[in-house]
């Protein structure tokens, strides 16, 4: 079998000859204002999460001050263990 011969590359010649991307393309203007906008877009995102949350946890609370006013169930949610009362 024959030895296969390297390929003489010349160092550097890679690193010079990256194509343009898009952020290198763009006006830094209007790359600061897609920043903005998707910031602003998470922070909205993020309010939105905690006002639903905060209704929920709302929710649930309304629910539960409703439940502990029904003796039904209460009575079926006690412990039945009255002997450890006496």
């Amino acid at each position: 079998m024959a030895k296969k011969k390297g390929r003489n590359m010349m160092p550097g010649t890679g690193s010079t000859d990256k194509p343009a991307t898009l952020k290198d393309r763009l006006d830094p203007q209007v790359l600061e204002r897609l920043k903005a906008q998707a910031n602003s877009l998470k922070a909205d995102e993020a309010k939105r999460a905690k006002e639903e949350r905060l209704q929920r946890e709302a929710a649930r609370k309304e629910e539960q001050k409703r439940l502990e006013q029904d003796f039904e169930y209460l009575l079926n949610n006690s412990e039945m263990d009255w002997q450890k009362y006496k």
